[in-house]
């Protein structure tokens, strides 16, 4: 970008400011719309206004319900997105891109300056989320990373109207041998007559990008609805004990919040829940009452065909390995749930060879009577409580967590429900 012209630098910077705001628009609007409590689709594409991108599992509704996509998720259903903050940020750099636009060479040098400065931040943050995606989150959504080539884009256009701004400065003549003021070329700047201006102007600036960047958040946070009585009406759970003990008990060190818990170990939404509970740190303080409930028809007669082939012989892993290990083991199955279910749709035995290969030790355990007597009763549990064929499934006490609340209003819903289980 040497010798470019600043009207063309800051056109760039203007460029990148409203790729910023489209994309950090489109995320806020699709974390906006689920306020409803309701499953939407995500419009997770680097072309902005794409077809939604459809299915549980994408990388950008990985990103929506984990709990870095928000703050104070406890203290507001959903949480205070966090694009909403670059959508104001993006607004003001916009608007100065702007102001540098029209004004050309006479742009100020403490107009250049600040934005060689701050228009850095945006990629100081997105550096901050890309590392969290990667070794947090474990996924990049597009709109996220939309967010992030545009902050280097501003970074890169920023750093160049500095530059530009400081050469021609330099370049400047001040005058000749008969204090003559000779100036060929097109002033860069009207400077103040005072420093004293300069420094309010950037404090102003900084003022401005301040209010503009908290605007959005502030605006959110007077809108979002109350959700406080909608959570307990979900139902509740009729027995909380099974007579023969067949249910497994897991009891962290410290745990005081008794919980009843339906899985699947090969059920993508349990999968993703527990990586909810334990990222929002909610599994070491629940005393959970592990039920499982696999959706295969190999065991389960509530079903005429498999939902997650193999499950049945992953439960009875999960059973033999006893509260102490269980779960250890169903965490296990949690992260070979792709390789598990597609040797499994494969071949029958092939699903439990994989097991066997890694616990070896509960592999009579899982042919023995008992054990499949054990599961069985955890299926009639299931039913002498009248709950739907569905997993995940959390009781905090005996008050069922709604499906609506597992996602983006877990934080919340646990504080409301069971106030020392979030911390």
């Amino acid at each position: 970008m040497r010798g470019a012209s600043p009207r063309l630098l800051a056109s760039i910077a203007l460029v990148a400011a409203l790729l910023g705001l489209t994309f950090a628009g489109l995320s806020t609007g699709d974390y906006v719309q689920h306020l409803d409590r309701q499953l939407h689709d995500l419009h997770c594409s680097f072309i902005p206004g794409a077809a939604a991108e459809h299915g549980a599992d994408t990388a950008c509704r990985a990103a929506m319900n984990s709990p870095y996509s928000a703050i104070f998720r406890s203290s507001y259903w959903g949480g205070l997105p966090i694009a909403l903050f670059a959508v104001g940020a993006f607004v003001f750099f916009s608007a100065f891109a702007i102001y540098l636009v029209l004004s050309g060479h006479r742009a100020p040098k403490r107009a250049t300056r600040f934005l060689g400065a701050v228009g850095l931040t945006p990629l100081g943050v997105s550096v901050v989320m890309f590392s969290i995606a990667w070794l947090k989150i474990g996924h990049f959504c597009k709109t996220c990373v939309g967010i992030y080539l545009a902050s280097i884009l501003l970074a890169v256009a920023s750093l160049a109207v500095l530059v530009a701004g400081e050469r021609r400065s330099a370049a400047k003549p001040t005058g000749n041998a008969d204090d003559t003021i000779v100036d060929p070329v097109p002033p860069f700047a009207v400077e103040a007559p005072s420093k004293v201006v300069s420094v309010v102007s950037v404090f102003a600036w900084l003022i401005a990008l301040g209010v503009s960047t908290a605007t959005p958040a502030l605006l959110y946070i007077a809108a979002v609805p109350d959700y406080s009585s909608h959570i307990t009406g979900c139902g509740t759970l009729e027995k909380t004990t099974e007579s023969h003990g067949a249910l497994l008990r897991v009891t962290p060190p410290g745990a005081t919040q008794p919980a009843t818990l339906f899985v699947d170990p090969l059920c993508p939404t349990c999968k993703a829940f527990h990586s909810r509970l334990a990222a929002d740190g909610a599994l070491t303080r629940l005393d959970t009452t592990l039920v499982l409930f696999p959706l295969d028809n190999a065991c389960n007669w509530m079903l005429d065909r498999a939902v997650h082939p193999g499950a049945c012989v992953v439960s009875k892993a999960v059973i033999c390995a006893g509260s102490k290990q269980a779960m250890e083991v169903l965490e296990w199955s949690y992260e070979n749930q792709d390789r598990i279910k597609s040797a499994a749709a494969t071949s029958p035995q092939a699903a439990r060879a994989i097991v066997r290969e890694r616990w070896a030790h509960l592999d009579a355990c899982i042919d023995a009577k008992d054990t499949g007597m054990r599961l069985d009763r955890m299926l009639r549990f299931v039913i002498d409580n009248h709950l739907p064929v569905s997993t995940p499934q959390l009781f905090l006490g005996s008050t069922r967590l709604c499906d609506e609340d597992t996602d983006i209003g877990l934080a919340y819903t646990l504080r409301k429900l069971a106030p020392g289980v979030v911390p």
